[in-house]
Formats: C-alpha cells, sequence, structure tokens
C-alpha cells in the first residue's frame, strides 16, 4: 500500500500536509470497481463511441451511467454484460441528474466530450454540471486525450480517495 498526504508544494519547496490523506493501492489482480459518467453532444458521440470501442475491456468492471441518446449509442457497442444506467437525455433533465449523482457522490469519473462549437438549449445546464464535478473534485475529461490520460493512470483501478474542500464555514455561515 503507498499512502501519499494530501501537499501542496510551497515556492519555499517545503509542502503542507493536509489533514486528509490520499490512499492508493494497487495490488495485482485487484480492481476497484469505478462509477463512470459517459457523456457526449450530438457533434461528439462518434468520438465518444470511437473512445469508448477502444477502451471496451478498461469499462468491463465498472459501472456506467449515461444520458439519453449516448446511453443507445454505449449500449450497441457494449452489449448487455455491463453495468449500465440510462438517465434522461441532457436537455430533459439527464445533466440535473448526473449532477445529483455526484452530489450524492454517487459518481467516480466523469467524460463529458462536450461541443465547444455549438450553443445548446441546456448550457446552464451543463455549466452546472462542470460545476459540481469541480465542486466535488471528481476526475473529468472534457476530450479524448484528457480520458485517454485518465484511464490509464495507475489510478484508475486503485482506491483513490479524493480530497474535497470543506465547505462548512459556508453552510454554517449566519443569513
Amino acid at each position: 500500500m503507498l499512502t501519499a498526504g494530501g501537499c501542496h508544494p510551497q515556492t519555499s519547496g517545503r509542502f503542507i500536509h493536509e489533514k486528509l490523506t490520499i490512499a492508493v493501492v494497487l495490488q495485482k489482480n485487484t480492481v476497484m470497481i469505478q462509477r463512470i459518467a459517459l457523456v457526449a453532444h450530438d457533434n461528439r458521440k462518434n468520438d465518444l463511441i470511437e473512445w469508448v470501442k477502444f477502451n471496451i475491456e478498461n469499462l468491463r468492471d465498472h459501472s456506467l451511467f449515461c444520458t439519453g441518446t449516448t446511453g443507445s449509442l454505449v449500449e450497441k457497442v457494449l452489449g448487455e454484460n455491463y453495468k449500465l444506467t440510462r438517465l434522461k437525455s441532457g436537455p430533459l433533465g439527464g445533466d440535473q441528474q448526473l449532477g445529483a449523482l455526484i452530489a450524492d457522490e454517487k459518481i467516480d469519473l466523469l467524460i463529458f466530450f462536450w461541443d465547444p462549437m455549438s450553443s445548446h438549449p441546456h448550457d446552464v445546464d451543463v455549466k452546472a454540471l462542470l460545476r459540481l464535478s469541480v465542486l466535488y473534485n471528481i476526475p473529468t475529461a472534457s476530450n479524448r486525450s484528457t480520458a485517454d490520460f485518465i484511464i490509464s493512470s495507475p489510478l484508475y483501478n486503485s482506491s483513490y480517495q479524493r480530497i474535497v474542500k470543506d465547505y462548512s464555514t459556508y453552510l454554517n455561515r449566519t443569513l
């Protein structure tokens, strides 16, 4: 077991150890089940499906969550032997459903191939989803390169405790 304290380098070269510890467990033949959200805008669905096909074996042991049409396409590629939960289409509330899963700590990783060249009627939902992935410190890929880096990381199939900022001061503020 490798343990690394949640450290942040300072300009002086010294480290501040936070209260929380990141535990990385690397054991042979042990796979930690990840709860992975797969989402793609219409103009990026083919890119995501191509990525899923390429990584089919890396996705096999994990629980997948997809919005609407993306879920239908992913199901066709993966077949019935995968754990896949289909949510509503993004514009019909699927992005918000996914955001709720992130807030409830039921998503570990977000792969969201969004289209930077088009505006969408549900842009506010997309922004809210991405905000929640940052707020809850969920690894998030918005393009194939980042998705490749994440899925090829030694942390992908390991026990990784992400550090979530303590918002108790905000929650307990006097109104």
